[in-house]
């Protein structure tokens, strides 16, 4: 949620909305307390608005809570800046340099800081029409209008509303409304002081006073609400001191070891991790980068000891999510690569669902994918048995004799589990499969037993029973002769040919009844292969020419491939071919209609 109302903020600031991108922090701030980066970014924000007592505030809350931070340094030299101390803002861009000497904003800033330090000094703001101006710009402006019951009517007033505007964005156009006595009120209400109107003056005093004298009191009163100046930065302590250089030392050997990582020396790389991590116990990344460096090394156990102190550690710094879901990953994957047997993997499962949960990173889901797979692939291989396997498909066979199919199909799928390459289980649950009418199942069982073993002759028996009782007897046919390549006399596989030929022949002589005619055509059109045929262009000319052009057909019977596309069509019943057969210049052809 924190995140999200940092989006937020971030975006309507990019938009210009700098009030609202400062609620937005504000609201993150409240569910992080302890993120620096928000501090940072709504003093950022407020600074856009000349909020900068408010913005130093944060500034300096940032640097508080990251003092190694420097750009901290960036947002505090602004808003010293914005409040005219430039020998504080000097001070501040000059630390934020010491931590990051090529940070460019901070050069600029500092030239900057510089360049206001050498001007001469301005007249302070609140001794002038200027300085008074200055007060409409804080938000209580608008409350304090709103809670006097002498002004609450002019919120409600265009041209007075305006006027406002005009002053907040010029305050110098202040002298050019004094004149009307409602902002005179409001000044006097900004000011805590009774301003009288013209009208009063007269009714009170014999003579009015001169023009300049309204002006004169606010100048006075500004003088002395004038605040008082920031006070100066505390020194830097010895200890903090220490504490920084310390984390600067750290912030090196963790360079050094991912320089000696990716060349691979992982001795080398160890040994300046370690070394950051005595330097600086409050950066978990030093823990996880030799986490990893243990994993390039096969040093799974030291590995997970680094991961589990990493959670234990970052839990108690209130890490950012995304460093405790990088070292749960990290771990996930020395479990992963530690698991011998399919439960082994549970526990890696289980700490890179933990590591989603922290931050939904995509290669933390990949891994996660990668270990279930694995698992089930062990849980098959420890499963397998094919002894087990024959005695589960022997109690299939008896169950399939007895006519109790439904049992049959449970042991055979027990066997197939026990040992999934072996072809005859699948053609006899596929048989099962068929006596129940389950005719998808069992055609899926009857490929996968062909697939298996392709010389397996029951296979293709099993397939084209399946194809035929479904009435697609030219696929039928195809599987049964395909099966007839490997075992030319099988009486099933000749039996299954001539069943074909008979439903097929019957098509063309026309013997078929409109119901047979009408159920052929409703299943063909919702066959893939046949919707083809019927939509390529080639094949849409073909049969006009056998219809209406049979000198032109017989170029197109000469070619195999048109052939067995017609042969599909007629079966189907799409196609009703004419008992008659032509002879033509010595040529056959066939004419359909």
């Amino acid at each position: 949620m924190a995140d999200e109302a940092k989006a937020k903020g971030n975006a309507a600031f990019s938009a210009g909305r700098y009030e609202e991108a400062a609620r937005h922090f504000t609201d993150a701030i409240a569910l992080a307390p302890g993120n620096h980066v928000l501090y940072s970014n709504r003093s950022a924000a407020l600074a856009s608005v000349h909020r900068y007592s408010e913005a130093l505030a944060d500034a300096e809350k940032t640097v508080e809570l990251k003092p190694d931070w420097a750009k901290g340094y960036s947002r505090l030299g602004a808003a010293h800046l914005g409040l005219g101390d430039a020998a504080s803002a000097v001070a501040a861009y000059e630390k934020g340099l010491a931590l990051d000497p090529t940070n460019e904003g901070l050069k600029a800033g500092l030239a900057d800081a510089k360049k206001a330090a050498a001007a001469p000094p301005r007249r302070p703001p609140p001794s002038g029409v200027d300085g008074i101006g200055q007060m409409f710009q804080g938000p209580e402006l608008w409350t304090k209008i709103a809670s006097d019951p002498t002004t609450r009517a002019y919120l409600e007033q265009p041209d007075f509303m305006q006027m406002l505007r005009d002053v907040q964005r010029n305050p110098s156009s202040l002298n050019m409304y004094l004149s009307d006595p409602r902002m005179m009120q409001v000044l006097g209400l900004m000011l805590n002081i009774k301003i009288q109107r013209p009208e009063a003056s007269e009714s009170s005093q014999p003579s009015s006073s001169p023009p300049s004298q309204p002006q004169e009191q606010p100048e006075a009163k500004a003088r002395e609400v004038e605040p008082e100046p920031e006070p100066e930065p505390m020194e830097v302590t010895d200890e903090e001191k220490e504490r920084k250089e310390r984390k600067s030392s750290a912030q090196k050997e963790k360079e050094a070891g991912n320089a000696a990582y990716k060349k691979k020396d992982f001795e080398t790389a160890i040994q300046h991790y370690t070394k950051a991590m005595e330097l600086d116990d409050e950066d978990i990344s030093y823990l996880t980068n030799r986490a990893a460096v243990y994993i390039e090394m096969g040093k799974y156990d030291e590995c997970i000891k680094d991961c589990d102190k990493a959670v234990e550690r970052g839990r108690e710094l209130r890490a950012d999510f995304k460093m405790i879901s990088r070292a749960l990953t990290r771990k996930g994957t020395a479990l992963a690569k530690l698991a011998k047997t399919s439960k082994d993997y549970d526990i890696a499962i289980e700490t890179f669902q933990k590591a989603l949960t922290e931050h939904r990173n995509p290669d933390t889901l990949k891994k996660l994918n990668e270990a279930e797979r694995a698992k089930k692939e062990l849980e098959q291989q420890e499963y397998y048995d094919p002894k087990l396997a024959d005695e589960e498909r022997e109690k299939g066979n008896q169950l399939f004799k007895e006519q109790k199919y439904p049992d049959a199909v449970k042991h055979y799928t027990e066997a197939i589990r026990r040992n999934p390459k072996d072809p005859k289980v699948y053609s006899n649950r596929a048989a099962c499969y068929t006596k129940l009418g389950a005719m998808p199942e069992g055609l899926k069982d009857a490929e996968k037993c062909i697939e298996l073993d392709p010389t397996f002759s029951k296979g293709y028996t099993r397939k084209g029973a399946i194809q035929f009782f479904m009435k697609e007897y030219d696929k039928a046919m195809e599987t049964y002769q395909a099966g007839l390549k490997h075992d030319p006399n099988n009486p099933e596989l000749l039996d299954g040919v001539k069943r074909c030929i008979e439903q097929i022949n019957k098509a063309n002589r026309g013997d078929l009844t409109q119901e047979e005619i009408q159920e052929r055509q409703n299943k063909a059109m919702q066959d893939p292969e046949i919707q083809n045929i019927l939509t390529d262009p080639i094949m849409r000319q073909v049969l006009v020419d056998l219809q209406e052009n049979p000198r032109a057909s017989q170029e197109h019977l000469k070619n195999p491939g048109v052939m067995q596309k017609i042969q599909k069509l007629r079966v189907t019943g799409l196609l009703v071919v004419m008992a008659s057969v032509l002879q033509l210049h010595g040529q056959t052809y066939v004419s359909i209609c």
